[in-house]
């Protein structure tokens, strides 16, 4: 492990930081460094003294990530309270990285704006943006006019959105860029009736998700037809929980890993399954989905990290 004990920082760095707390799965070894800035100029002043051979991997609050039970070789950077500022000037919405995507939505709509489709997505809007998250047929692609980042030299820079070639579920991002705040451009709608709006999304989400179980969002991508913008056919024929049930996989388990009975396309950690579990009934799901169907189911969860501990 590098030694960065010569960069000075405002906020706070921490060698060989466990992350199994930070995930929503809550499982994963440590970080070679954990990196939580003050703000973009902290963020952008580490990175410039950072060696270059060093690896950043930017993480979020953890909703749709496995960090694997041996860790990550690389620094962390965690974007906390400085970064999630939400503004809102005109139809714009500008909101930090690590802004809630419910929170955002929330402050939209009590401006009369309508970004409501963020407000049953787990996480933050970082991720949302390098994931074009989207739901109920609208995208982050549909709504981002810019995104803020931090490019892996330290450089600061605004960038267009579509520069991000923002497609289903990916984007174009330069290799070890930070993503710092994004900005939206809104359509105005009336606040009570998108307060309304998204009460009957949380009640249809809490009524069809294990809303209350510790998952991390969607486990595969639905493998159904897409558009260049991300925009899905919605058959039911092709959803990943459809076909993952027609295989019989619906509550299968593997130690402490189970997915879901009442949505077949969650992973759930019952409690004291390690990451190995949760990837491994992953891989299942995938080869009996794969045997039944002829579908290659693709993993919307990322994971990361190593299976086990270096070796000292």
């Amino acid at each position: 492990m590098t030694d960065l004990s010569h960069i000075t920082v405002r906020g706070t760095l921490t060698a060989n930081r466990p992350l199994d707390g930070l995930t929503w799965l809550r499982v994963g070894g440590p970080a070679d460094y954990l990196f939580q800035p003050a703000d973009a100029e902290d963020l952008a002043a580490f990175l410039a003294a950072l060696p270059p051979e060093v690896p950043v991997f930017p993480m979020g609050v953890g909703s749709n990530l496995i960090v694997r039970d041996g860790g990550i070789r690389a620094v962390v950077i965690r974007l906390g309270r400085g970064f999630n500022t939400i503004e809102i000037d005109g139809d714009r919405v500008t909101a930090g990285s690590a802004a809630l995507d419910a929170h955002v939505a929330r402050r939209a709509a009590e401006a009369g704006l309508d970004l409501t489709f963020l407000r049953t997505i787990p996480g933050s809007i970082g991720g949302a943006v390098r994931m074009n998250a989207g739901c109920y047929g609208q995208y982050v692609a549909d709504r981002l006019e810019s995104v803020r980042m931090i490019l892996r030299d330290g450089t600061q820079r605004e960038v267009p959105a579509a520069e991000l070639n923002l497609q289903y579920r990916q984007s174009d991002l330069p290799e070890g860029a930070v993503i710092t705040a994004a900005i939206f451009r809104a359509p105005a709608g009336d606040p009570a009736e998108l307060a309304a709006l998204m009460e009957a999304q949380l009640a249809k989400r809490d009524a069809t998700q294990p809303t209350k179980e510790r998952t991390a969002g969607s486990t595969f991508r639905n493998p159904a037809g897409y558009s260049s913008t991300g925009r899905a056919d919605d058959t039911h024929e092709r959803k990943a929980w459809a076909v993952i049930e027609a295989a019989g996989m619906r509550g299968a388990t593997l130690g402490g890993a189970q997915m879901s009975p009442k949505h077949a396309n969650f992973l759930v950690n019952t409690g004291g399954a390690s990451a190995a579990d949760l990837e491994g009934l992953g891989e299942e799901v995938r080869k009996r989905v794969f045997q039944n169907s002829g579908i290659s189911l693709v993993w919307e969860i990322m994971r990361v990290g190593e299976a086990t501990p270096p070796q000292d």
